[in-house]
């Protein structure tokens, strides 16, 4: 705030005309400024808090995000290792056994790509009119093909194909010795996923043909699938013999999905998941006190050796971080869907009654997974079954989304505060601008005032020293 130059001691009334001002000025504000001082550390404290909660929101909506994720399960009863990863991988189901089990890989499943005649002109040949006909398996597709179309506008129709792009088809354009040939390739895997083309004869494929092989080499009116046909995976387990039309079998033994990966032989282990569900219950009981405690310091104050309270914490008396206290712990009270595995305290996991954490009691675990063989339904117990929102991770994200959504009660807070901060500084500058209004015009007015003190102390001086000389001249 900019204030006029105060004069100290009047020079005309001997007063310290400047101390007055001050003092009148500082009597004035005192309130006002108070009261703005007061709101400002509030609002300062409160969207401190806030933002400290915000973050503590963000981080166990993370957490419940990863250890909720179906396409990495966080909470598989069973673990399921291979003796060389480089030939099969293995995952384990909850319906899975303990057990070992010797796979010996002999054929992997391979997919269709196939290739049409050559074009002299390369990407730049025109193609006929027509409809192109695409077929796999029982699947067919039929293509538009426009007049004045090219080798490689062909190639993109079929990339953007929406029901191609389904079926896991795709175009790409390989020039040779002989020219510019059509070569479209799967991700269907297995016999008899063979991709033939007709409708457009220089386009024309027959995916039962094999070309590009020492019996049949490569010439420019060479159409048909490269190298060889599409063969599905053969592999034995403990000795018997099975094919699937995929690499990936989740089928042979139940509750195990086998993933080939190279012709040899492993060895796949199942045991059970304890240490690994240990884990991750831990992470999810860790990211729950986190929270919990982080709301506590936010709204607990400080107390004195007499327990009696000194500093109040950033959100002292806000409703909001016990609302969202509240709930994420109606959740932990509710029944799960599982059979014998119905509630957190099965496992071992108890809320603390004087802090509201949650502890986990490592003892009662293992006798759970151990004595009990519970370690099948706790990825019921957390995550729900497929596609439902019954599992305590989703039930805990439902309570607090209108919390923690973008636009949600937390951001609405956030607004709040910053529109009261705004107001805070307006009023801030509006209060120095009246005093330093009233600074000015008292100055002024004692300024004035000293002035004319100094000038009425003149005038009587004159007087007097006039009533001086007129009785010197009498007794003269």
């Amino acid at each position: 705030m900019a204030s006029p130059i105060l004069p100290g001691t009047g020079l005309g009334s001997g007063l310290d005309t400047g101390a007055i001002v001050k003092a009148l000025v500082n009597a004035d504000k005192a309130a006002k400024q108070g009261q703005i001082d007061r709101g400002t550390a509030t609002n300062t404290a409160s969207i401190s808090g806030i933002g400290t909660l915000k973050s503590l929101m963000t981080a166990f909506t993370q957490t419940l995000t990863d250890l909720g994720s179906l396409s990495n399960p966080q909470f598989p009863g069973f673990a399921a290792t291979s003796s060389d990863p480089k030939i099969l991988g293995a995952t384990a189901g909850n319906t899975a056994v303990n057990g070992n089990y010797v796979v010996t890989v002999g054929k992997l499943a391979t997919s269709s790509k196939v290739a049409s005649a050559a074009f002299a002109g390369g990407n730049t040949s025109p193609i006929t009119a027509g409809t192109l006909t695409i077929k796999q398996g029982t699947g067919t597709y039929n293509l538009d093909i426009k007049a004045g179309a090219t080798l490689q506008s062909v190639r993109d129709s079929i990339n953007g194909d929406d029901k191609l792009k389904s079926a896991g088809i795709s175009a790409n354009i390989v020039t040779d010795s002989f020219g510019s040939r059509l070569v479209l390739g799967s991700t269907t895997t297995g016999a008899g996923s063979d991709i033939s083309v007709s409708g457009i004869s220089e386009l024309a494929i027959n995916g039962g043909t094999v070309i590009g092989t020492s019996g049949s080499p490569m010439t420019a009116t060479s159409a048909g699938s490269i190298g060889a046909l599409a063969i599905d995976a053969e592999f034995t387990i403990d000795g018997m013999a099975l094919t699937s039309k995929s690499n990936t079998v989740d089928k042979a033994v139940s509750g195990l999905t086998l993933n080939l990966v190279a012709t040899g032989t492993s060895t796949v282990t199942v045991a059970s998941n304890n240490d690994g569900l240990k884990a991750s219950i831990q992470k999810f009981v860790d990211a729950y006190n986190a929270l919990a405690n982080g709301i506590t310091a936010l709204t607990k104050p400080s107390l004195d050796d007499d327990g009696k309270p000194t500093v109040a914490a950033a959100l002292t008396g806000d409703a909001l971080p016990r609302s969202i206290l509240s709930a994420i712990r109606e959740p932990l009270s509710q029944t799960g869907s599982g059979d014998k595995l119905t509630v957190l305290a099965q496992l071992g996991i108890t809320t603390d009654q004087k802090t509201g954490a949650l502890t986990f009691d490592s003892t009662k675990f293992t006798a759970a997974m151990n004595d009990k063989k519970l370690g099948g339904e706790v990825q019921k117990m957390f995550v729900g079954e497929l596609g439902s929102d019954n599992g305590l991770l989703k039930r805990m994200q439902k309570a607090i989304t209108p919390f923690s959504t973008t636009g949600g009660i937390l951001d609405q807070r956030t607004t709040s505060l910053n529109k009261t901060k705004t107001k805070l500084t307006n009023d801030q500058a509006a209060l120095d601008r009246r005093i330093e209004t009233l600074t000015a015009v008292l100055t002024k007015k004692y300024n004035d005032m000293d002035t004319l003190v100094g000038k009425l102390k003149a005038t009587a001086s004159n007087i007097t020293s006039m009533f001086e000389a007129l009785t010197a001249q009498q007794k003269g």
